[in-house]
């Protein structure tokens, strides 16, 4: 939907810098609210004009630092940035071994690179390769480091073995998002509705902030095919929580019913 409103006579002239300051200010919000929405990923991008566009079109006209007009090219550019930015913003907050996996993903997405580079960049981030490694996050091999594949991930789907978050003693939050992808892919949302269950809710919540980043850093380098993986998991992620509410009032309705037959056992007083 597009809304209209005419400018104010009075409508301000404002700067380059005057606009990404308002940008940085009012952007994330409305971006916190398409993200609650559950808009796709690869939606996001055209979504932000919006909201960004709302900022720029209030004043009267915008000015470069040597006065010339500021183009709406420019002021395109500049939400963009914005979203990266934004995107990022919750990287610092992320593990280490996330931090790491996600700095090497930018470099080489699933490909391989050399022990050194990755050294030099697990240093960087506070961690270490023989931590990532532990993690589950990368594989280290013959002096190359490569990050492990979401199907890489219960490759053999044995009931009962799959991968618990609860019994991990080094739950990253690159590791659950990489497997809610494959439950996804594997056993559809009530699969990936099952492992939601055993998250912690603030692990669930960053590893759907995590797949925005991902698809993000996807559509920059061109991995369209990469790409996807991402943004089916948040374009699920509505169905997966309704699902996981499901499963829950059943387990509740079983438990129930079992305290119930219980208490009909119990001899009279």
């Amino acid at each position: 939907m597009l809304v209209l409103r005419p400018r104010p006579a009075h409508a301000p002239l404002a700067s380059r810098a005057q606009i990404v300051a308002a940008l940085r200010a009012e952007l994330p919000r409305a971006l916190h609210e398409l993200q609650r929405s559950s808009i796709a990923p690869v939606d996001m991008a055209q979504a932000s004009i919006g909201p960004g566009m709302k900022v720029y079109t209030r004043y009267s006209e915008v000015r470069e630092a040597n006065g010339k007009p500021l183009t709406l090219r420019t002021a395109l550019k500049l939400i963009n940035d914005v979203l990266d930015e934004y995107l990022a913003h919750e990287h610092g907050d992320l593990d280490v071994d996330t931090r790491f996996a996600v700095a090497w993903f930018e470099q080489f997405g699933f490909a391989a690179g050399s022990f050194g580079e990755a050294d030099v960049l697990a240093r960087a981030n506070n961690a270490s390769v023989e931590g990532v490694v532990r993690a589950g996050v990368v594989e280290a091999k013959g002096g190359k480091v490569r990050l492990i594949r979401w199907n890489e991930y219960d490759p053999s789907n044995i009931p009962g073995q799959e991968w618990d978050p609860r019994t991990d003693n080094r739950l990253t939050i690159w590791e659950a998002t990489h497997h809610l992808i494959e439950r996804l892919h594997h056993h559809g949302e009530t699969g990936s509705a099952k492992l939601l269950e055993k998250l912690p809710v603030t692990v669930a919540d960053e590893a759907r902030q995590l797949a925005y980043r991902l698809y993000n850093i996807c559509e920059r380098k061109g991995w369209a095919e990469i790409g996807r993986d991402y943004n089916a998991l948040v374009v699920s992620w509505g169905g997966i929580g309704q699902e996981s509410a499901r499963l829950r009032e059943q387990f509740d309705s079983g438990r129930s019913t079992e305290q119930m037959k219980m208490d009909l056992d119990k001899p009279p007083l």
